[in-house]
């Protein structure tokens, strides 16, 4: 399947780059060529349309391309059934598989990926947007990206997104896991203009450092986009209170599709995807029982609402940084960082 993309622009913010995408005219709303702007940091941002109607997907992916394609056939045509505009699916959807030898065998240059290609052809058919959540595929230096693409309602690709912050971590009773023996990271921010608004994509670990999800926000995001795959242990712990966190301090959406259950490959996850809305309130939980899916309608108003009643993108200041450190009773040298 051969199609041709908008081509990515970049521009710098608060020292990062964030990366642009146009929207191939035309959109349902007729706007063509929409360039996402520099905006001031107390923007608050109101959406092209009011709402928007998402079907969110809780999978337990396979360590083989096959049945994961077969469940994002099925997805979508329940998705279209249920009258969404966008699907969602978690990381990890296109491929979960531990095994590096065998994974290697099986995961190509994102362009090859058998899972995006469905995923493309899938938005084509049912005239959906679709949000992959994540596909291991092959970068530059031959090593994995855990990658992900935004995905209009006529198969164009209008933006892809490559994890930040790689899950390298060594829980107590556990064996240390280390995404980044087999991953390279991502160094971009990704923020794509839609017919709903500015959409910040991320990648579950990334979850854990609310500067990238601030950008966003100050950026005009109305929806942050957070497929994972959390542990058990991480997710009952912390999957909820983080996903709420993100969402009230910066008032937005946050659309979380997660794996659950036992997998192919011996890894056991949290489930509970959520839909969490800009005053924290937990609109959809799936649970961490099985795969399922369900299709709700949010209010996108709600985050002009939430963002003006506290108003914090617009109070974000600049500071600096003294370190007091004591060198004997009475004594101190302070440094400015």
């Amino acid at each position: 399947m051969s199609r041709a993309n908008p081509e990515p622009g970049l521009r710098a913010q608060r020292g990062k780059y964030v990366r642009l995408a146009w929207i191939s005219s035309p959109c349902r709303d007729g706007v063509k060529d929409l360039e996402l702007p520099t905006v001031p940091t107390n923007r608050t941002c109101i959406a092209m349309q009011a709402d928007l109607t998402v079907s969110i997907v809780q999978m337990t992916s396979s360590n083989r391309h096959e049945p994961n394609v077969e469940a994002v056939r099925v997805a979508a045509a329940a998705a279209k059934s249920d009258g969404a505009q966008l699907l969602a699916l978690p990381e990890v959807a296109g491929l979960m598989n531990a095994n590096g030898d065998d994974a290697r065998t099986q995961i190509v240059a994102a362009g090859d990926d058998p899972f995006i290609s469905e995923c493309r052809e899938q938005a084509t058919r049912h005239g959906l947007w679709i949000h992959p959540g994540s596909t291991p595929v092959l970068g530059p230096r031959g090593r994995f990206l855990n990658h992900t693409a935004l995905i209009d309602d006529r198969g164009g690709i209008l933006a892809t997104y490559d994890k930040i912050h790689l899950f390298d971590v060594h829980l107590e009773g556990k064996q240390p896991m280390g995404e980044s023996r087999r991953y390279d990271p991502g160094d971009r921010a990704v923020l794509v203009d839609t017919p709903w608004g500015p959409w910040g994509l991320s990648i579950c670990y990334d979850l854990r450092f609310p500067q990238l999800y601030r950008d966003y926000a100050r950026n005009g995001a109305t929806v942050l986009f957070v497929p994972s795959a959390f542990t058990v242990p991480t997710g009952s712990a912390h999957w909820r209170i983080l996903l709420r966190g993100r969402a009230i301090e910066n008032g937005a959406w946050v659309i979380a599709a997660a794996q659950v259950g036992q997998h192919d490959d011996g890894r056991t996850t949290y489930g509970h995807s959520m839909v969490v809305g800009p005053w924290g309130d937990v609109v959809t939980d799936l649970g961490g029982d099985r795969p399922c899916q369900k299709t709700l309608r949010i209010d996108l108003d709600a985050v002009r609402r939430a963002r003006s009643q506290i108003p914090s993108l617009a109070h974000d200041r600049r500071y600096g940084f003294l370190h007091v450190r004591a060198t004997g009773p009475g004594n101190a040298v302070r440094k400015l960082v």
